[in-house]
């Protein structure tokens, strides 16, 4: 074996990382105990052992993770990067009461393209030392949002918000649908950029936006994202104006779709979970958002039981309020064995499934990301698993799924980049960004007229 390695031909590489234990998410859900990745051109070339990787390939940079866990990079599913400059501004609300009463009204007054930039840096620097090398988002300027992404090196799934209402960045729906059609037509084909089209909700948007929004994703090829009975109030509302129930209604619409990717799912019925997965929807659990707005708790259990591609999302700060994918796995998993009353219902593996493999299938990128597989996007997490709440190590999921933190995130590599390397930001300059988001919050506790010594505490 050894002379068989000696004498393989050599392949230059960009990247190796060498030595630590590889979570690799694959078909087989392989791990490599002594394991090491090469990276060329934002791609994986090779998996394997490290004595193996280190003998046939040589590189120009080499990360050494010996003593700790390389991961695929984790995926938020559903998140409002801009809002992250909203955090802890309503809590323990309702979730229509938060909406019409404080957020709806704190946006009219505050965003603009300058805020959903200072509010996306905010985010992208908490989310790149959380381990997320993805996210979907839906917000308005999600240019600005994309441009961000792009510049601190995080891929995105990126949805420019449309709502039957004058939003920030458009006054009707004509104007807003004009931007569409810039936003997505300038940003399609970019390699870490997905640009979508994201009609907020089918209790916010008519049917008749509803249908364009689906014939535009169709024309445009890429993915619509929108929020789907995430209340009971929801479903309520939706029969008595709709005569079904929210699933139902987009179904029978028409709307429904395999780049449809549908955040909360919270109250779907077994019939209407089967016409999520005749449709191939991706569906994306919130379950801290979803508990602290008390909207209730999805059918995670039935979901698995379909295999339907269900993914994890923080939703935005104003309403969770942190943006630590770890927090949702955790949650996940311990949630629906409560709720269940069945400690083996969704399974350490599961939980971790959803935040990287079954997370990317939530999203459609399951080709690209969520696992590490020669060809696919070089994304990926290096994990400390020496601090004092990892030791000891004995089940590798048990301690990716209940023990981990976003603190024991030590590098994170997206597209082959080096975005963060011992805990050190190289694409965002924290500093700055913390002075930037202090000084938003000042004058939003300043134009909603709010006490700012409470606010401050």
């Amino acid at each position: 074996m050894q002379a068989e390695l000696t004498s393989a031909p050599v392949c230059q590489v960009d990247l190796l990382i060498a030595g630590g234990i590889v979570v690799t998410m694959d078909g087989d859900r392989r791990v490599i105990a002594d394991g090491a990745i090469a990276i060329s051109d934002g791609r994986i070339v090779a998996v394997g052992p490290t004595l193996v990787i280190e003998a046939t390939h040589s590189a120009t940079e080499r990360i050494d993770a010996t003593g700790r866990i390389v991961i695929p990079g984790l995926i938020n599913g559903h998140t409002h990067l801009p809002m992250t400059l909203f955090r802890g501004l309503a809590d323990d609300q309702d979730l229509d009461e938060w909406l019409q009463h404080t957020i709806f009204p704190a946006e009219a007054m505050n965003v603009d393209e300058a805020f959903v930039r200072a509010g996306t840096r905010l985010a992208l620097a908490e989310l790149i030392r959380g381990g997320v090398t993805t996210v979907c988002d839906m917000y308005y300027f999600e240019h600005a949002v994309a441009e961000e992404m792009a510049g601190a090196g995080l891929r995105g799934l990126l949805g420019q918000a449309l709502i039957d209402f004058p939003a920030p960045d458009s006054a009707d729906h004509n104007a807003a649908m004009a931007c569409m059609e810039r936003y997505v037509d300038s940003w399609q084909g970019h390699a870490l950029i997905t640009p979508a089209i994201a009609p907020h909700a089918p209790y916010t948007v008519c049917d008749d936006h509803l249908l364009e929004a689906r014939r535009f994703a169709d024309r445009h090829g890429c993915p619509l994202v929108i929020h789907l009975a995430e209340t009971r109030h929801e479903v309520a509302e939706s029969r008595r104006l709709k005569g079904a129930a929210p699933v139902e209604h987009l179904a029978a619409l028409g709307v429904l779709s395999e780049a449809m990717v549908a955040a909360h799912v919270v109250w779907a019925e077994e019939h209407e979970l089967d016409l999520l997965q005749r449709h191939g929807v991706g569906i994306v659990h919130n379950p801290q958002s979803n508990m602290k707005l008390a909207c209730g708790v999805a059918p995670l259990p039935s979901m698995l039981q379909r295999d339907l591609p269900v993914g994890l999302g923080t939703d935005g700060s104003a309403s969770n309020n942190d943006l630590s994918l770890w927090e949702e796995i955790d949650t996940a998993a311990k949630l629906h064995k409560l709720i269940s009353a069945d400690p083996k219902v969704v399974t350490a593996q599961e939980a971790f499934e959803m935040a990287t493999i079954r997370g990317a299938r939530a999203l459609h990128l399951e080709s690209q990301v969520g696992s590490l597989e020669v060809g696919k996007r070089a994304d990926l997490a290096v994990l400390d698993m020496e601090a004092i709440n990892q030791l000891p190590l004995s089940s590798i999921y048990s301690a990716l799924v209940y023990a981990t933190k976003a603190s024991d995130v030590r590098t994170l590599v997206v597209e082959g980049r080096v975005v963060l390397r011992d805990r050190t930001l190289l694409t965002l300059d924290e500093a700055a960004i913390n002075a930037e988001a202090l000084t938003y919050r000042h004058r939003i506790v300043e134009r909603l007229g709010l006490d700012s010594g409470a606010a401050a505490g």
